[in-house]
């Protein structure tokens, strides 16, 4: 596993994003950015957070004079505006779930009179709506239960405001539980109850867990004998895979989340014995105004790529140098007409029962 990675996830359960966020989910309006629920004071969530065993969080790399642009929310969420505009990440989402979702979701509901779906990290609910249009197309007129695990008040209470004012939601019932992913297993395990699913998602979430490994096991384990557990987060194959391997020990992290990505998962999947398939969803963001010094929208990219506040102006010269060589090249980025686009993929893993 990489080492830490934090607030390009965070960000994304800012605007409901991720995890039905997320973090990446396809895009909300920049109207519903709120506070990232990393900010916020939950103490089982940091709890949680703090963790996960992450191989960057050390003392030379807490100790660096650059900042975390954790510390500045509006610039956080200034960054991630950017983002958005800058990438494709929303188009290759949408096109996943138009894709491909459809045939995963093909017999999950043979049979059955009501159909159970699981959000883990649901977030804003963006992509949990998205989601449950798919299965309410394959399976019309049967009920559907829809569960939400998500931490952050916040973020329920836009779910809950996006499903008031959504059509085409009829026969799907609605059940949110304020709390993480291990907090739901704890309370299961507590009160001895096994329910089982016939669709499970964990969207950009698997960064937040105290043990991924662990974490997956569980959920698989809820699965009904026709269901499906999809998980999606940063691909190996992308250029946040190259940054943040090389660069991660050099930037101001925070203890807050784990670096993980598609390139860890067959290993663990493997040896838990688990079946499953594998997919890329090819993305790129244009990162060029980076190498115009000065250009605000790239001085903003780079403290999104870097989770740095102020990085072009705050880094060690020779960092800086070294980071910027390294996103034009071609483990990063791939230059097209006089343009650098920074290879932004998703991986995404669907597990068999």
């Amino acid at each position: 596993m990489g080492g830490a990675w934090t607030g390009r996830w965070l960000v994304r359960k800012v605007a409901g994003l991720g995890g039905g966020r997320p973090g990446a989910q396809p895009r909300s309006s920049a109207a519903s950015l709120a506070q990232p629920r990393g900010a916020q004071s939950s103490p089982a969530l940091r709890e949680e957070l703090q963790g996960a065993a992450c191989p960057f969080l050390h003392p030379a790399s807490m100790a660096s004079p650059m900042r975390s642009l954790m510390a500045d929310l509006d610039r956080y969420v200034q960054s991630f505006r950017v983002f958005l505009e800058k990438s494709t990440e929303h188009q290759s989402m949408q096109e996943f779930v138009e894709r491909h979702l459809p045939d995963l979701i093909a017999s999950i509901g043979n049979g059955k009179s009501t159909i159970n779906v699981l959000s883990v990290g649901g977030g804003a609910g963006e992509m949990d709506l998205q989601i449950l249009s798919k299965i309410r197309a394959r399976y019309p007129g049967v009920a559907i239960n829809n569960d939400v695990i998500e931490p952050s008040a916040d973020q329920i209470s836009k779910y809950k405001e996006r499903v008031a004012q959504a059509s085409n939601l009829e026969n799907i019932k609605f059940t949110w539980h304020k709390e993480t992913a291990n907090e739901y297993e704890s309370r299961m395990n507590a009160e001895k109850k096994t329910k089982k699913w016939d669709f499970i998602h964990m969207i950009q979430m698997l960064y937040y867990v105290k043990d991924i490994p662990a974490t997956i096991r569980y959920f698989h384990s809820l699965l009904e004998s026709q269901a499906k557990l999809l998980i999606i987060l940063v691909s190996g194959k992308s250029g946040w895979e190259t940054l943040w391997k090389k660069y991660g020990p050099s930037f101001p992290l925070e203890d807050l989340c784990c670096y993980v990505s598609s390139a860890d998962l067959p290993r663990m999947l493997d040896s838990a014995g688990l079946k499953y398939q594998l997919y890329e969803l090819p993305s790129h963001m244009d990162i060029t105004s980076c190498f115009s010094e000065g250009d605000k929208d790239g001085e903003l990219l780079l403290d999104f790529l870097t989770e740095t506040l102020d990085f072009a102006k705050t880094a060690p010269p020779e960092l800086k140098h070294q980071v910027m060589e390294e996103l034009r090249n071609p483990g990063c980025s791939e230059i097209r007409d006089g343009k650098v686009f920074f290879n932004n993929s998703l991986g995404v893993i669907v597990i068999e029962p």
